[in-house]
């Protein structure tokens, strides 16, 4: 339920919408896309990545580089153990592939590495499945239509993107998304189809053709349910260890990684994997909340797979760009930063300010279209603020009934409509209000078409990767590319291990990066991976450091 003093401007958003909806139903553009150098100019104004938030990384591989500011915290931080602790000759497991991360991507690689024969063991930090990819809400593009070859799907990402994607990923990705809708059809995901039993698509934010297809608006939770059932239909074949995260990679003497030490979090205690590869699919560092917004990450999305691979020599890309999703919950402020599907958007709804003007086209490329809201919201000061002092603008979801026919949202909107209507609000009569969200990591990890990093024996799928989306990933392409790189990592992964010959375990490494560290004069108290984001107010957390330190703490 909305406080009183938002009511004037609800009125305002009701007394407009005939006249927006009369515009959106005769076709003619309600609110014009933005130009090139109109989005330019609101990208370098307004978008969080164009502020001061970046700090230049003084060690390892991508030295001299200036990364997002909280991404060079994590990076120049001390390990979690320390290497002379650790009998590498008698490791605790041994197995073909050691997968690290248990969402989308980690279950991909261990369903198709498991098809080629391989053994997998895959370590995750929370329960299998507890990521992002399961809190995925819109759809998964694929180039399934007849007017819609996958050269199109390429060009959209590419532009989204500003250019700066690896070509060969974005041909992977797009050449392969037939493939995948098919093969998850046939693992169990159900689509939306229309009454002639085709798929159904819808257009997202950058798009140039309805290509989204979806499970209403539980896509991620139905593949993610899917893939689980599919991993744990195989337990002779993959080892499942819950609440047990990786906070080292292990290399070999000649620098080929071959395993990880992990972290038990329930008992306190490590172990030692010895694999004969290894794959990173730990998603992105939401929780590591970049400029203070508010995210719609899982509470596990702390970028550790980032740290593993950097301190073993993994080079990064891109790592000074980070995704705002436009549309991230204001309000309830229980709720706030939850993400709110861009297919709401999609289908018909509307960002209008205060007053109740459309002041954006709803589907610019998401950089722009938060951008665009960042500044409706600030500079020109026509948000709505919450009681907390948050700010956010309408996104008209009630529109969508007028032009799609009355029950069209509790048809593809259901888990939407169940959030709201908990706080007493009914998205089918009154809007949401928003505001942008921390959403994604752009960059990540390099890889090449096969996964592989610079690092011999070292895969990376899905968000911790960098080079698919460039600067800019569009909506849908996120699903798609955990799906994509997630099997493509399983297969060339279980081809690596036939003939991978490993020599002496060694920890070396992080005795090298700790030497970096004091040879660059970093002097520091954090520790990554982070594992779990800590929310105890600054205040809190100095005293409790000021007593353990006097030995007062308990």
């Amino acid at each position: 339920m909305y406080p009183d003093y938002m009511s004037k401007s609800l009125n305002k958003v009701i007394q407009t919408r005939n006249k927006r909806f009369e515009l959106a139903k005769s076709g003619k553009p309600v609110f014009p896309p933005m130009s090139a150098k109109e989005r330019d100019d609101v990208l370098h104004k307004f978008h969080p990545d164009y502020k001061k938030s970046r700090r230049k990384i003084n060690i390892g591989p991508n030295k001299g580089e200036m990364l997002t500011t909280e991404v060079t915290d994590i990076l120049e931080s001390h390990s979690r153990i320390k290497p002379e602790y650790f009998d590498l000759s008698k490791p605790d497991y041994k197995t073909d592939i050691l997968i690290i991360g248990g969402g989308g991507g980690g279950t991909a690689a261990a369903i198709t590495a498991i098809q080629n024969g391989a053994k997998c063991l895959i370590s995750t930090k929370l329960r299998l499945g507890d990521a992002n990819s399961m809190m995925s809400q819109g759809g998964m593009q694929a180039a399934v239509t007849k007017q819609d070859p996958p050269t199109r799907h390429y060009l959209d990402v590419i532009g989204g993107g500003h250019f700066d994607n690896k070509p060969e990923l974005v041909r992977v990705l797009t050449e392969e998304a037939p493939e995948v809708a098919n093969w998850l059809e046939e693992l169990g995901v159900v689509w939306d189809k229309l009454a002639d039993t085709s798929l159904q698509v819808l257009h997202g934010g950058g798009t140039s053709r309805k290509r989204m297809l979806s499970s209403r608006d539980y896509t991620g939770a139905i593949i993610m349910r899917t893939l689980m059932d599919e991993v744990r239909n195989h337990p002779d074949k993959v080892n499942v260890l819950e609440f047990m995260p990786t906070v080292e990679l292990i290399l070999d003497e000649q620098g080929k990684c071959a395993g990880g030490v992990l972290y038990n979090l329930e008992t306190e205690e490590y172990f030692t994997v010895k694999a004969k590869t290894t794959i990173i699919t730990t998603g992105g560092f939401g929780r590591l909340h970049i400029k203070g917004f508010d995210t719609t990450n899982h509470y596990g999305a702390t970028g550790d797979g980032l740290v593993l691979a950097y301190r073993a020599g993994g080079k990064l890309l891109y790592m000074d760009s980070v995704q705002y999703h436009p549309t991230g919950a204001a309000f309830p402020e229980q709720i706030a930063g939850f993400l709110i599907t861009e297919k709401i958007r999609g289908a018909g709804g509307q960002p209008v300010n205060k007053d109740g003007e459309l002041f954006v086209y709803p589907r610019e490329p998401r950089d722009v279209e938060s951008s665009a809201l960042i500044r409706e919201s600030t500079e020109r000061k026509n948000g709505v603020e919450t009681p907390s002092g948050r700010v956010g603008v309408w996104l008209d979801s009630p529109l969508i009934e007028m032009l799609q026919g009355e029950g069209y949202v509790q048809k593809q909107f259901p888990a939407m409509l169940r959030q709201f209507i908990r706080y007493e609000i009914d998205i089918t009569k009154e809007p949401m209000l928003v505001f942008p969200s921390l959403h994604y990591q752009n960059g990540g990890i390099e890889i090449n078409e096969k996964c592989e990093t610079n690092i011999p024996g070292l895969y990376v799928a899905g968000e911790a990767s960098g080079g698919v989306h460039g600067r800019n990933r569009l909506m849908g392409n996120s699903i798609l590319d955990y799906n994509v790189f997630g099997r493509r990592a399983g297969k060339y992964a279980s081809t690596y291990i036939k003939s991978v010959k490993l020599s002496k375990l060694s920890l070396d490494h992080i005795n090298r990066y700790e030497k970096e560290l004091k040879a660059a004069g970093i002097r520091t108290d954090r520790i990554s991976p982070v594992l779990l984001p800590s929310y105890t107010p600054e205040d809190v957390r100095k005293r409790q450091l000021t007593a353990k330190y006097e030995g007062t703490l308990r």
